[in-house]
Formats: structure tokens, sequence, C-alpha cells
């Protein structure tokens, strides 16, 4: 019988994160912890072939990764928006980058 290994599965939504933590077989890939976790039942609007992508320790990783003891595969959303197109955009429009991206009108009157 194969070595089992812990690791957790964790799917971040706005409001809170769901942390799974689960033994898998030795040599078990993020695609296999993902599918023991039961997060793709319970939140079937994740999509790993296309909007989702996969992470390990916050970097991105295939799904076919390998994984050691101890691992924590993120199930990160997709992103509303694109940062690059977003500061392209205010470029053009003129708009100088705040801090956290707020208006800087805004922050303006808020020291004032």
């Amino acid at each position: 019988m194969a070595e089992q290994i812990s690791v957790e599965v964790i799917y971040a939504l706005r409001e809170r994160q769901d942390v799974v933590r689960l033994k898998v077989p030795e040599g078990a890939t993020a695609q296999d912890a993902i599918d023991a976790s039961g997060l793709l039942q319970k939140y079937p609007e994740i999509d790993l072939s296309g909007a989702n992508k996969v992470g390990i320790y916050a970097k991105l990783a295939p799904l076919s990764s390998v994984l050691r003891e101890r691992d924590r595969i993120e199930i990160y959303r997709p992103l509303i928006a694109d940062p690059k197109e977003v500061r392209r955009k205010r470029a053009k429009e003129g708009k100088a980058m705040t801090k956290g991206g707020g208006d800087d009108k805004a922050s303006a009157d808020e020291t004032s």
C-alpha cells in the first residue's frame, strides 16, 4: 500500500475561504487532490480547464504537479479585470495611479 501524505486544497471566495485537509497517496497530483477534496462538486462554477488557475503555495502550477507532504493547493478565481488593461485605460485617460487603485479626487478629499 502506498504511503499517504497530508495536503490542503483551498478555494477562496470573496467573503471566506473553503479549506479541505485530506490525505492522498504519495505520488498524487494536484488534480488528484482537487478531485478528492469535493470542492468541484460543492462549487460547480470552478472550471479547471479554463477560467480557474491552480497554484501550490501561491505559485502557479500545472494540474499534473506531483504533490509533497503538507502542500497547499490553491484554486484561484478568475480575474474580474485585466490589471494591464486597467493601467492602459487609466494612462489613456490621463489619470494617475494611486495606492489601492482609488480615485485621485476621492483621496484628495479625504486628506483635506
